[in-house]
């Protein structure tokens, strides 16, 4: 991934360092032209909404063990 920000081919937003955990590393954030956006932090959590109200968080993860946990929401 490119350091800095900018869009890509597709037309979607990158952001790097970018996730909520950043200041340095791999983290980065991502926002897509189809609504949907996805941050990955230094620390291994991660952030993922499909843009139609669904979203998934994965924990870091600790001793070689990851949690996640969904949520899923419907815009009425």
């Amino acid at each position: 991934m490119p350091k800095g920000s900018g869009t890509n081919s597709q037309g979607n937003h990158y952001n790097t360092p970018g996730g909520t955990n950043s200041s340095s590393g791999n983290s980065y954030h991502y926002s897509n032209t189809d609504g949907s956006y996805h941050y990955q932090n230094d620390n291994g959590s991660s952030y993922h909404n499909n843009g139609s109200g669904s979203s998934t968080y994965t924990a870091p993860s600790s001793g070689g063990t990851g949690n996640s946990a969904s949520s899923s929401s419907r815009k009425k």
